[in-house]
């Protein structure tokens, strides 16, 4: 998404020679058509030869991605959870659950990125590898501002638990020492390692008092004439008070404590305790909240919202949410000191501390790659009643636009499209409507395909994108020349004139062969036949041969009867229903009464006589040899039927 102020991103096309040729393009569901046209440019020559090449530039690139497809699949299965349970959040287990949701969706991040980094170390390929390193990037980003928000605005920690929260967010994301602590400890003289000192400086600069403790034991070992400032240091450390998220001491009692414990760190200082030996020193002034101390450290912090964080801990401990603000600014001053300009990160991470919820959301649809974060961290910020004061500014709920968006992405993928179904299902006022013009647009390239959009537009009853799938599907197959797949969807479809037009392709393949294909299917059409007169016609057609196959001449003789007088059958296929009469009239036994033979005759008579096709009749050898047979017939049928009827009512 675009700052509106700014101008659009300009789109560099591969192998486009921009210089001879104008480009025109056109817009798709989530991607923009490019092509090359033969207009020329001022000062070109017309008719120059072109490239006639076509380029697709997609909207949302990292829905292609194959290793971001757990990012996407998984947090779908978060986000339906929680659209489910919103009934049951209630109380106190209302924000319990909330931050729950929050870390799952983290922890999932935390997956992808894993994978993504397993991806750059494993291929060969330096352009792949680029682009995982960048997406490593990007998702480690990502995980870090969730995590903040996560922290500020779902869990919404108070003065005391803020800070333990913070420094948490510090160690897990910041610096990682681990490697680096490792390397010191595997040596045979840790605490002459060149790394040693870094290695307690960043435990302590992140408050991890017990490791640094822990390692400072190994210089005291080493060195018995440090020793008495050792275990001064190494008190000092163990008493420093820290918050508690029990919530078993105020706040007044820490800062007593805190302040009581603060004036010892100064009295020693200023004793020269440390002064023989500049590291404890140093730690000593860090301890004290000395920012020059701190700030000497900038490269073992590495940015400013670290050395924000090691900032409070050791000067403003019980911090208040709404304070954030004036550290935070103050810490970047301090820390960039007008040596660089602050990157994308940092503004946004600076809306957060400025508990600015919709400028975090906007910086973020500015910079990130895709629409999930947004979309995600939106959704969880709705639900814990956070946005109802900005809901006004996309022009309807930003939740809802920017769920749009996102899912608007994943319909241009081939098989993430079903994922996008449940998040338009949960856009209340306009996510109808983009399901219905997006499920259009998807390709029905396979019939399990068509049956899966059917089912989703069956559930929701879409009618009118119901009636669409089965008539594309429909055509498909009657090109195909499967004519049983093609009347079974225009059956589904309730498409009257085209379930007629197969019908007709039915009789008209009968007629050519001599017997029907698809018989299950007509057999079982049910009421289904009743959508079109010739489908009813094909339907008791079916049933008059399944009557004769049966020997079940009489019923056979009327339903054949009532086909021709209902006139429900084509005009074209008389001349079949009549010489499907021949074998009931050679039958030993009477099967037609005498009305029925007179209603015969009259069918035959209205077919030669009123045909317009009449000269079809006296040119046609074939066709006049059936149709003095059938005279003949008829004839010979009525004299039995007049002498057996005679002899009845004589005797």
């Amino acid at each position: 998404m675009d700052e509106p102020d700014a101008e659009p991103p300009l789109v560099v096309v591969p192998g486009a020679d921009s210089s001879s040729r104008q480009l025109c393009f056109a817009w798709g569901p989530a991607e923009v058509l490019v092509c090359e046209t033969l207009f020329s440019r001022a000062g070109t020559e017309d008719g120059a030869p072109s490239s006639s090449r076509v380029f697709v530039v997609r909207r949302d690139q990292d829905i292609y991605i194959q290793t971001l497809r757990k990012l996407f699949n998984e947090s779908h299965g978060i986000f339906m959870g929680l659209q489910r349970s919103e009934e049951e959040l209630a109380g106190k287990s209302r924000k319990a659950q909330l931050v729950q949701v929050s870390k799952n969706y983290r922890s999932v991040i935390r997956a992808c990125m894993e994978d993504m980094h397993q991806a750059a170390v494993s291929t060969r390929d330096p352009a792949l590898q680029g682009q995982y390193s960048t997406q490593v990037s990007i998702l480690s980003a990502m995980e870090l501002i969730w995590n903040l928000c996560e922290i500020l605005f779902v869990e919404a920690a108070t003065a005391g638990p803020l800070l333990l929260r913070l420094l948490d967010w510090v160690r897990l994301h910041v610096c990682d020492v681990d490697s680096m602590v490792r390397e010191v400890l595997s040596s045979e003289s840790p605490s002459k390692h060149k790394l040693f000192w870094n290695v307690v400086d960043i435990f302590v600069l992140q408050g991890r008092m017990d490791e640094a403790r822990h390692l400072l034991s190994k210089e005291a070992s080493a060195n018995p004439a440090s020793l008495n400032m050792y275990k001064i240091l190494d008190d000092l450390m163990k008493k420093m008070p820290v918050p508690s998220l029990s919530n078993t001491q105020t706040l007044t009692e820490l800062e007593l404590k805190w302040q009581h414990w603060h004036e010892e760190c100064q009295r020693y200082l200023q004793d020269g305790t440390f002064a023989s030996n500049p590291h404890m020193e140093s730690i000593c002034k860090i301890l004290l909240g000395d920012e020059d101390a701190i700030l000497e450290k900038k490269e073992l912090m590495t940015t400013w919202y670290h050395f924000l964080v090691t900032r409070l801990l050791y000067s403003h401990p019980t911090v208040k949410p709404m304070e954030l603000r004036f550290y935070a600014q103050s810490s970047m001053d301090l820390f960039l000191g007008g040596e660089s300009s602050p990157e994308p990160l940092d503004m946004i991470l600076m809306a957060a501390f400025e508990f600015e919820i919709h400028q975090v959301i906007k910086e973020c649809s500015i910079v990130l790659s895709n629409w999930w974060f947004v979309a995600h961290l939106t959704d969880l910020l709705d639900h814990c009643k956070l946005l109802q004061s900005h809901n006004l500014y996309f022009g309807s709920n930003m939740r809802e636009f920017l769920l749009l968006e996102y899912a608007s992405g994943l319909f241009s993928h081939h098989s993430l499209w079903q994922l996008g179904v449940d998040y338009f299902d949960h856009c209340p006022e306009y996510g109808r409507v983009y399901l219905e013009l997006h499920i259009e647009r998807i390709p029905l390239s396979t019939e399990q395909k068509a049956l899966k959009v059917l089912r989703i537009c069956e559930q929701r009853q879409m009618h009118e994108q119901v009636r669409s799938v089965c008539k594309i599907m429909a055509m498909k197959a009657l090109r195909n020349n499967r004519l049983g797949s093609a009347l079974s969807w225009s059956i589904r479809a309730k498409d009257a004139a085209f379930a007629t037009l197969i019908s007709d392709r039915f009789l008209k393949d009968y007629c050519e062969r001599g017997c029907f294909s698809d018989l299950d299917l007509i057999d079982n059409l049910g009421p289904s036949m009743l959508l079109s007169d010739r489908l009813t016609f094909l339907g008791k057609y079916r049933e008059f041969h399944r009557l004769y196959g049966e020997k079940r001449f009489p019923e056979a003789a009327r339903l054949l009867l009532t086909l021709m007088t209902a006139h429900i059958a084509p005009c074209s296929f008389w001349m079949t229903l009549l010489t499907d009469a021949l074998p009931l009239l050679e039958q030993k036994e009477v099967i037609f009464s005498a009305e029925q033979t007179y209603e015969l005759m009259r069918c035959l008579e209205d077919l030669t006589a009123g045909n317009p096709d009449k000269r079809k009749f006296q040119d046609d050898e074939i066709e006049t040899t059936k149709v003095e047979m059938l005279r003949l017939a008829l004839a010979r049928n009525l004299a039995r039927v007049i002498v057996k009827e005679g002899t009845v009512e004589g005797s």
